[in-house]
């Protein structure tokens, strides 16, 4: 049973596809588990292939999964022990799926009260008037009700799309890709609008996409896939700022990772010996059993946590360099020095006067330095 502080609950998850040239069988669901909180927005983050559509195609029961369980609200929809298996219709969801589904032949208006006159639950004719201009005009498509679904633009579908699936009163409400089909800059700008109706309804939302600028700009908590399993769930910054692994550091933002070995451990601290030297690691999941001497890790350290000096530096975590390469992007200059053989990219104050060939100092941030064991 659930606890009342969670929507969802998924508990070891397999789905398996069997290729029908060949019968080859693929993992591509492997024993996933997590808890989603109400009212939370909740993103599946990871490359093509990872298991996250898969995963929301499980939740919407639009796949059979092969093992595991799936309750929402405290009710079991689907257990593979019980053979146990909700219809679609009958989840307590509501989806948007990549092309949101649009019906062309159907005006805004119609396209939006659809699940008002055919879903679980009908409303009398004024009522649903009632209720899909309020929605319309709360996703600021009231002006476009009598216009055909086809004179909308991508931004506009999305809303309508977003409109419709609220309208179904869902309790979870399950948005697979939507921003994907539209460009930058309104990716950008309707990622903002969707926070702000998702925290606006109150509605528990599960967002699968592949983009981590969305994954960290909109989310309560982000499940990063790989391979069909899970690698890390947290905060965005808990994911950003301490990757659980050299995946999860190297698919979100980017990341400068130098491998080495234990030089020593400590409650507070590990010393990773590495190319560019001993390097003071300040952050670090504990690993399956305690680091001794000589064991592989690597290095993690973001770009901005490094600073690069022509001035003499003191502390930890400081090595000789030379820089390669420069470019000034106005608010900093993006730099790469070398320390020996190890490339480092570093972001550099704005104001700092180097050039490719120039001998510099580069300081490590112990605090937001990351030792990683996998």
């Amino acid at each position: 049973m659930l606890s009342s502080s969670h929507a969802v609950e998924i508990s070891g998850l397999e789905k398996r596809f069997t290729r029908k040239h060949d019968g080859e069988v693929s993992l591509a669901v492997d024993n996933v588990s997590f808890a989603v909180p109400r009212n939370s927005f909740f993103t599946l983050l990871g490359p093509s292939g990872c298991g996250k559509t898969t995963t929301l195609r499980c939740l919407a029961g639009l796949e059979t999964a092969d093992s595991g369980e799936i309750s929402m609200n405290g009710q079991p929809v689907f257990s593979a022990a019980a053979r146990r298996d909700i219809a679609p219709e009958a989840r307590p969801i509501a989806m948007v799926p990549q092309s949101y589904g649009i019906w062309p032949h159907m005006k805004v208006f119609d396209n939006a009260a659809f699940p008002l006159r055919h879903g679980r639950k009908t409303y009398p004719r004024a009522e649903t008037k009632k209720r899909v201009l309020a929605m319309l005009e709360q996703v600021g498509l009231s002006e476009y009700a009598d216009r055909w679904s086809t004179q909308l633009s991508g931004g506009q579908q999305q809303r309508l799309a977003l409109a419709r699936a609220l309208l179904c009163e869902p309790e979870v409400l399950l948005l697979d890709e939507p921003l994907s089909n539209l460009d930058a800059k309104l990716r950008s700008q309707l990622r903002a609008e969707l926070r702000s109706f998702q925290q606006k309804f109150g509605v528990t939302s599960i967002y699968v996409t592949h983009d981590q600028g969305e994954a960290l700009a909109m989310s309560d908590t982000i499940v990063v896939m790989n391979r069909g399993r899970i690698e890390q769930i947290g905060s965005p910054s808990e994911i950003y700022d301490s990757p659980a692994s050299r995946f999860v550091a190297d698919f979100i933002g980017s990341a400068n990772l130098v491998p080495g070995v234990v030089d020593a451990s400590g409650d507070r601290a590990v010393d990773a010996k590495t190319a560019v030297g001993v390097v003071r690691c300040e952050r670090f999941t504990a690993p399956p059993s305690p680091p001794t001497a000589g064991q592989e890790l690597s290095v993690c350290i973001r770009p901005e946590n490094i600073r690069v000096t022509t001035e003499p530096a003191e502390g930890p975590n400081r090595f000789a360099a030379r820089i390669t390469t420069t470019e000034y992007l106005g608010d900093r200059h993006e730099v790469v020095a070398m320390v020996g053989d190890v490339s480092l990219r570093a972001y550099a104050d704005a104001h700092l006067s180097v050039r490719p060939g120039d001998e510099v100092t580069v300081v490590l941030d112990p605090a937001w330095t990351v030792a990683l064991w996998s």
